[in-house]
C-alpha cells in the first residue's frame, strides 16, 4: 500500500483514506462508471467525491508499478500543483498485489457546481451563454498564464458556479496535464474538445484575443482551425466504425 493525504485533511481523512477499499464498496451513490467509477462519500460532515481507477491488465500493471506514477497519483500531485483551479484534494491511494499495481484511488472535496460547460455548449437557449463562454475564454487564459495545459480539456471536465455575478471555473480529471510555458498555438488548440459551433468557438477566440493582445482574427482562424480538425479525425474515425457522426 502507498497513500498520501493532504496535510490540511490528514486527521479528519486519515481512517477514510486507508479504508477507502470498505467505504467505496459498501457506498451505492455512483454518479460515474465506465472504464473507472465516481461515488460521492458522505464523511465527518463532508461530500467527497472517490475516483476509482480501473484495474489495469499484467502489462499495465507492470508500467504503473515500475515506469509511470499511476493516475491516482498524478491526480493528486497535479491537484496540488494548480491549487484553486480544482477541487480541493484529499489525498490518493493505491493497493498492491504482488508487488504490482492493483486498486487505486483519488479523493478530493465536492465541487458544488450548478453546470458543466456542456449544457451551455450543447443547449443554444442556454441563459447568458455568451457571457459564459466569454468567462470560460477569461477562466482559460489564467489557466494558460499559470503555464498550466489540461490535456482533457473536454466539456463534462469544466464545471461552473455561479456566484452572484460571476462565474467559478473548476477543472477536474487531471491526471493528464503538463506544466509549460504556452505558445499561442498551443493555447487555442486547448479549446477544439469542446466540440463547439464556429460562431461559438468565435465568442472565446475574440475574447482570447483581447486578453493576449494578438490579433482577434488570427485567434479566430486559429481557434476554428484546431476545432474542425479534430471534428473531422474524430468523426472518420466513427464512420470506419459505421457510428454516426454528429458535425
Amino acid at each position: 500500500m502507498k497513500y498520501k493525504i493532504n496535510p490540511i485533511y490528514e486527521n479528519r481523512f486519515k481512517d477514510l483514506v486507508l479504508n477507502i477499499q470498505k467505504y467505496f464498496l459498501q457506498n451505492q451513490n455512483s454518479i460515474h462508471k465506465a472504464r473507472n467509477e465516481l461515488k460521492i462519500i458522505s464523511y465527518d460532515d463532508t461530500q467527497i467525491i472517490v475516483k476509482s481507477f480501473k484495474v489495469p491488465n499484467i502489462f499495465r500493471k507492470i508500467y504503473y508499478t515500475y515506469v509511470r506514477d499511476s493516475k491516482a497519483k498524478k491526480s493528486y500531485e497535479n491537484s496540488i500543483k494548480i491549487g484553486s483551479f480544482t477541487p480541493n484534494p484529499i489525498g490518493y491511494i493505491e493497493f498492491y498485489e504482488g508487488n504490482l499495481l492493483a486498486d487505486s484511488y483519488f479523493l478530493a472535496e465536492k465541487f458544488d457546481y450548478d453546470f458543466t460547460i456542456k449544457e451551455p455548449i450543447v443547449d443554444r437557449d442556454f441563459p447568458n451563454r455568451e457571457e459564459i463562454f466569454i468567462a470560460l475564454a477569461q477562466f482559460t487564459y489564467e489557466l494558460h498564464q499559470n503555464n498550466i495545459l489540461h490535456k482533457d480539456y473536454s466539456p463534462g471536465n469544466i464545471l461552473i458556479k455561479k456566484e452572484e455575478n460571476k462565474y467559478n471555473f473548476k477543472i477536474v480529471d487531471i491526471n493528464r496535464m503538463e506544466f509549460k510555458a504556452l505558445d499561442l498555438n498551443e493555447r487555442l488548440k486547448n479549446f477544439s474538445k469542446l466540440w463547439m459551433l464556429d460562431d461559438d468557438v468565435k465568442i472565446i477566440a475574440i475574447e482570447y484575443a483581447k486578453l493576449t493582445q494578438e490579433n482577434e482574427q488570427h485567434c479566430i482562424d486559429l481557434a476554428i482551425k484546431y476545432s474542425q480538425a479534430l471534428k473531422r479525425r474524430i468523426n472518420m474515425k466513427k464512420r470506419l466504425k459505421g457510428i454516426p457522426v454528429v458535425d
